[in-house]
């Protein structure tokens, strides 16, 4: 049976993302620094707090990084199957961050320049670490995905350096790596790691995988198992909060395993307004929201 979409209660304040920390160093599809204000809340209603935050599908890592920079849990764990991806959260956090950071302080960036550096096939994890970031900067819509394109416009007529912030990613990076010891990172399947790690009871988990509309267009790693994910979910003997597309099938599943559903409004590309699903055991906290959620305006 799917769950009529009308019968899923909705919270429409859209958040203006420019009032939340831009933690991250990555421009990612699908990134979650709207929801940023409903996790503090979600993390701060538990009861026993979390002493462990769990993110299987970091991707760009907003929330993961907001947890580890607010103390909103203990410690941080970001998995993430994409090794380019990973590349970059392995080198900031195994001590290479200051040297990732003069790197792109370094660079000139220009259209020769960056055609010559994408060209390349780096071996070593630094290298391979900034020709992502510089990827993921100068083309189009952030998107990693095999056949992405280059920005041609960009911002204000500005092209491929329309979104290359060289002092902000330094900062960015920098301080990520100041404090490293909040965060470890594994690169692997976060499904995987799902089913390992669901007996403990101070572990949470922050879900946001590649999305059954979109997720073939933004990710390399888009195929997964969305039956499996629900099933280990409804196993987890910690809380879990899980965004996904509002589509029927994943409003089913969810039905399927008891789960809670809310529909929260947000700002897309290009300015356009979608709604997202959360997901999750437990949602009453999200009608409390509101004090904590800025409008756009």
């Amino acid at each position: 049976m799917i769950q009529a979409a009308t019968s899923i209660p909705s919270l429409d304040r859209i958040v203006n993302v420019s009032s939340v920390p831009q933690r991250s160093p990555f421009r990612y599809p699908g990134g979650k620094t709207w929801l940023v204000p409903l996790v503090r809340k979600w993390l701060g209603s538990l009861e026993t707090g979390a002493a462990r935050l769990v993110e299987p599908f970091a991707g760009g890592g907003i929330v993961g990084l907001t947890a580890a920079f607010e103390g909103l849990a203990k410690q941080v764990v970001m998995v993430e199957l994409d090794a380019d991806v990973g590349s970059v959260w392995q080198t900031v956090l195994n001590g290479g961050g200051e040297s990732l950071a003069r790197r792109i302080m370094e660079f000139h960036c220009d259209l020769a320049t960056v055609k010559r550096t994408l060209a390349t096939c780096p071996v070593k994890l630094p290298d391979i670490a900034f020709r992502t970031l510089l990827r993921n900067r100068v083309q189009h819509g952030g998107i990693l995905a095999h056949g992405a394109s280059l920005m041609k416009n960009g911002e204000n007529g500005k092209g491929i350096t329309s979104r290359w912030y060289p002092e902000t990613l330094a900062r960015r990076i920098r301080d990520i790596a100041g404090i490293k010891e909040r965060i470890s990172f594994i690169q692997g399947d976060g499904i995987s790691y799902l089913q390992k790690t669901r007996r403990s009871r101070r572990t949470v988990y922050f879900v946001d995988p590649p999305y059954t509309i979109a997720g073939r267009r933004l990710y390399t790693h888009a195929k997964i198992d969305h039956e499996k994910l629900f099933r280990i979910l409804s196993r987890t003997k910690g809380d879990f909060l899980m965004t996904y597309d509002d589509a029927a099938e994943i409003r089913s599943l969810a039905e399927q395993h008891g789960f809670a559903m809310f529909r929260v409004s947000m700002q897309g590309r290009l300015n356009t307004k979608k709604k997202e699903l959360l997901i999750g055991k437990n949602l009453d906290w999200v009608r409390e929201a509101s004090p904590v959620f800025p409008t756009s305006s």
